[in-house]
């Protein structure tokens, strides 16, 4: 997939962190493309899930710079990130559990119903009201849990909490989805299913996705680029077949 600067959603340069004297972040510089699946890779404590906290703005960088959208967000705090389009997920789902699959779509879409004036005034919002009603049904049926539309979200399986995530993000207008192991505690034969649905949604909707994974025996064949981390640096960075093939890769995955 070409990287040129007009088809880039998000780049990170020279992202440094520190925690004390650990420093988690060794000056991280990647790029994800728009309507990508970028992977990032790596053993436990490599940084990975602090460098998307940092995009995302749970933690500020103590040096670097994070572009999204050809704006600077370094910084910025977690609800002013979210507002523009870059939403992540968790290795635990936290949906509302006792409300059903539906409404927590529902949830993330804007309804001026919810205005205590406008509220009174039916005729105003009833409209939109349908329409992300209508809405909130295709972006179910895009994650697969459109017979599932009228379930509490507590009886769903794990794999399917993560796509009702998804869905949720998708929703409230995410342009580039951080996902932090999709697939981690899912059935084995629901991994793939998961990915690909992940691929046909970046097809469908004008979405990129960048995705924490620790299985790479699933997750590699539908990346389309992929970045190696390793003790808060990128040690590797290519397409699927190149990273295979890249002996850091392999020392550090089996020593």
């Amino acid at each position: 997939m070409a990287n040129n600067r007009d088809n880039l959603i998000l780049i990170t340069k020279n992202i440094t962190k520190r925690f004390g004297g650990v420093i988690a972040l060794d000056k991280v510089s990647l790029v994800v493309s728009r309507r990508s699946i970028t992977l990032l890779i790596g053993p436990n404590g490599a940084g990975k899930t602090t460098f998307v906290n940092v995009c995302t703005g749970v933690f500020k960088p103590d040096e670097g710079k994070i572009i999204f959208e050809a704006r600077d967000i370094t910084g910025w705090p977690p609800y002013k990130v979210y507002s523009i389009g870059l939403a992540r997920s968790f290795q635990i789902p936290q949906p509302f559990r006792s409300l059903t699959v539906l409404d927590n779509v529902l949830v993330a879409m804007k309804s001026p119903g919810e205005d205590p004036i406008r509220a009174l005034f039916k005729g105003s919002w009833i409209r939109r009201e349908e329409e992300n009603i209508k809405k909130a049904f295709k972006i179910l049926e895009l994650v697969g849990l459109e017979n599932y539309w009228d379930w509490e979200a507590y009886k769903l399986g794990a794999g399917q909490l993560k796509m009702l995530e998804v869905a949720r993000s998708i929703a409230s207008g995410a342009k580039l989805l951080a996902l932090d192991e999709p697939i981690g505690g899912t059935d084995p034969r629901y991994s793939s299913y998961i990915f690909e649905q992940l691929q046909s949604i970046r097809k469908e909707l004008d979405i990129s996705f960048l995705v924490i994974e620790h299985r790479i025996d699933v997750a590699l064949k539908y990346a389309d680029m992929v970045y190696v981390m390793d003790r808060g640096r990128v040690i590797a960075e290519g397409s699927p077949n190149e990273i295979l093939k890249n002996p850091k890769v392999a020392e550090v995955y089996l020593g």
